[in-house]
């Protein structure tokens, strides 16, 4: 009997659980059902990113070159967002992933450059991580190099290997405070009777500091750079080390760190002067930085906010120096646009900016003669065939596209026609058939650009055009 009651008891308090489990159930579920309606209405945020444009989709030229890519996001969201955003190769490799906040709908263009030493075809492409993730299509490119000395047709296996080296110290003597922005740069060339990977090493004062194998056509040049910290002398030397084993000369060099700092070096920047070519459409600049002493000055050029070259010089005393942009390609050539440059020394910083004019001039469309030709019937016929033609003309860089309306007016007839053009194809036109051309008439062709302007007319008349008697047989 015992046994029976606390089976009885036992069943009672599972039916007790289950039942306020079923009523914890329900009362769970309309905040689930908050839950799920609150994420349902949050709209995730509009992203779109354009095909990569490319400085130099295929160059042939000098190498090592640059290459720099640009692709525009466009964001379409309500508050703030984290954008996440990354550069592929088609060598599988990526860049590093940057994030930037951001608010509302914006519109941005990011960009990143590659330094090409070889032959190379590829690819990149943009890939959006976040607050959405899309890929842009991917922007090919190739790059050849030039090789003024190396000819591919020549049989080159009858010669042994031979690698020669030399190097030189800049500067050979440095005087100031030895501080981490105050360089000693090892500069050395490398040499080769026929085209070779080469292996090398730097070695600074017998201690080996630096590896490196590079491609090597006719020559090359390799580098290395130290800081010192008290005053010393000293040698760098460069050693190849295969595909022939040999070593450059030993470039020398003294370091004078002086107890009492120099007074601090200040730099600047002045007349910055652009050069639109419009023979090539692309655009180049020269600027002069100034020093009032020693010191390595970094300076940097950017077109219209993009970063696109940069580079260093060196003082060993006060004095100013020249340097140089080179002419590359714009976005939009039909446009003016704007170059700066920056320049950062040991204790200041300068920039200075101006402008460039358009390096191509944007294409205006004409019209040319407008020209009809009559093709009568035969008697009693007044009817015949009208064919209108005109060329559209165009002067300016840069491609154009559009419509052109072309009318005809006879014996109180009128009747029209819409012909497109294009770069590829600049001549519009139409034939009319019209019931009595006896009289003669006019016509007219208007010419509208791509976005519907009228940018031309023009029109004409045609003497009337009698039927002609058909010979008995």
């Amino acid at each position: 009997m015992k046994s029976t009651a606390l089976a009885r008891k036992v069943a009672g308090l599972a039916g007790t659980a289950v039942l306020a489990a079923m009523v914890s159930g329900l009362m769970a579920t309309p905040a689930s059902a908050a839950t799920s309606s609150s994420a349902a209405g949050k709209v995730k945020p509009k992203v779109s990113v354009t095909t990569p444009s490319a400085s130099a989709r295929h160059y042939e030229g000098a190498c090592p070159v640059k290459v720099s890519f640009s692709s525009k996001i466009k964001i379409t969201a309500k508050g703030a967002n984290k954008l996440a955003y990354r550069w592929l190769n088609s060598d599988g490799s990526r860049s590093k992933t940057k994030v930037v906040k951001v608010k509302g709908n914006i519109s941005k263009t990011v960009s990143r450059s590659i330094v090409l030493r070889d032959d190379t075809k590829g690819w990149q492409r943009l890939e959006i991580l976040s607050p959405r993730k899309v890929v842009s299509p991917k922007r090919y490119y190739s790059v050849t190099c030039e090789r003024d000395d190396y000819d591919p047709d020549y049989d080159y296996t009858d010669r042994h290997q031979q690698v020669w080296a030399r190097a030189w110290a800049d500067p050979e003597y440095y005087s100031g405070p030895c501080t981490p922005g105050n360089k000693i740069d090892f500069n050395g060339v490398i040499k080769v009777n026929r085209p070779a990977w080469v292996r090398y090493r730097w070695v600074v004062n017998g201690e080996s500091v630096d590896y490196g194998k590079v491609k090597v056509y006719d020559s090359r040049k390799v580098g290395y750079g130290i800081s010192p910290r008290s005053s010393h002398r000293g040698w760098a030397q460069l050693e190849i080390l295969g595909p022939d084993r040999t070593s450059s000369n030993r470039a020398y060099y003294k370091v004078w760190c002086k107890d009492t700092p120099a007074p601090a070096t200040k730099v600047s920047v002045t007349d910055l002067s652009t050069d639109s070519n419009s023979t090539t459409c692309k655009v180049g600049a020269r600027a002069k930085i100034s020093a009032t002493g020693s010191g390595r000055v970094a300076y940097a050029f950017s077109v219209n906010g993009g970063g696109v070259e940069k580079g260093e010089v060196y003082f060993s005393e006060a004095g100013t120096k020249v340097v140089t942009m080179d002419a590359r390609s714009v976005l939009d050539p039909t446009k003016a646009g704007t170059v700066s440059v920056s320049v950062s020394g040991p204790n200041n910083s300068d920039s200075t900016s101006a402008s460039y004019a358009a390096p191509c001039a944007k294409a205006e469309v004409g019209l040319g003669a407008v020209s009809a030709a009559v093709k009568a019937r035969p008697c009693p016929s007044t009817n015949g065939a009208v064919s209108v033609t005109a060329p559209i003309t165009v002067t300016g860089g840069g491609s154009v596209r559009g419509t052109a309306k072309v009318s005809i007016t006879a014996a109180g007839e009128t009747d029209s026609h819409v012909d497109d053009y294009s770069s590829s194809s600049l001549n519009v036109g139409a034939t009319f058939h019209m019931a009595d051309v006896s009289k003669g008439g006019t016509v007219s062709v208007t010419v509208f650009d791509e976005g519907g302007k009228q940018v031309a007319t023009g029109s004409s008349s045609f003497t009337g055009h009698a039927c002609y008697e058909v010979p008995a047989p």
